[in-house]
């Protein structure tokens, strides 16, 4: 956009600092006109200058507390880089889907609001990935010009890799037919390397070494008490009493107490 050429190099940073993953934005996905576009909450981009990332950064304005924040954000506006929107219904069936974009009239920084992004950020990376891609095809094209020393390297590396996709679908198949015959030799049965196909580093993937199939417990729900008013016929409400009993039995420490839980009614007033 012609306004986004106009715009300082100390605004230029810091809006390629919003856009980067160093930010730590949440980036939502919507559809404006029939494209999709990435948006912002107004309140993530306050949260981002005022992070350590951004005060470690040179050539940009100060912020120190969300005031300056808002007051940097909605200088950058008018500079096109992103512009504020509303939500409305999801574009598909589900929930999930991307939701329509409108942009409004009145176009200011609120934290609450959303905001779409029409610039896409420091293009070097893509060019240097365009780049390495074109050098890898390459590569692999001449692959019969290579040095016999190379090209057996290659063999052995691709030899290995394969060994080690190999040995995790095995690992994954023991690990299944163990656990099928401790479930029934041994319920609720036992997992080798429970933690395998889990969302954790490669390491964490191996501990533990076995854990036994036991069933997540639900969290309690709070039972709230709710008060009412007697209107001349109110319904009896049933309470708990709890009594402790001494165990008597001598097998266990006589330390060690039991709890007794009893419903009894309220006797109506």
């Amino acid at each position: 956009m012609e306004q986004q050429s106009k715009a300082p190099q100390d605004i230029r940073n810091v809006v390629n600092f919003l856009r980067s993953s160093s930010a730590g934005m949440k980036i939502r996905v919507g559809v404006l006109n029939g494209k999709r576009v990435d948006y912002f909450k107004g309140k993530g981009a306050v949260k981002a200058l005022l992070s350590p990332a951004y005060a470690k950064l040179k050539n940009v304005p100060k912020v120190t507390n969300e005031q300056e924040a808002q007051q940097l954000l909605l200088s950058i506006i008018p500079f096109a880089f992103f512009l504020r929107v509303e939500r409305g219904a999801p574009t598909g069936s589900s929930s999930g889907s991307p939701k329509q974009l409108q942009i409004t009239q009145m176009q200011t920084f609120v934290p609450s609001d959303y905001y779409a992004w029409f610039y896409e950020g420091s293009q070097w990376t893509t060019y240097l990935g365009g780049v390495a891609m074109v050098a890898i095809m390459l590569a692999g094209v001449m692959f019969p010009l290579w040095p016999p020393i190379m090209r057996l390297g290659v063999w052995y590396l691709s030899i290995g890799v394969l060994g080690l996709i190999g040995l995790f679908f095995a690992l994954a198949i023991v690990r299944l037919i163990f656990y099928i015959i401790t479930i029934v030799v041994a319920p609720p049965g036992i997992w080798i390397f429970p933690k395998l196909f889990a969302d954790v580093g490669f390491v964490e993937s191996f501990i533990p070494l076995w854990e036994w199939d036991l069933p997540k417990k639900k969290g309690k729900k709070k039972r709230s008490e709710k008060s009412k008013e007697s209107n001349g016929g109110a319904s009896p409400v049933s309470s708990a009493r709890i009594e402790e009993v001494l165990d008597s039995g001598s097998s266990r420490p006589a330390s060690r107490t039991a709890v007794h839980v009893e419903e009894v009614p309220d006797e109506e007033s």
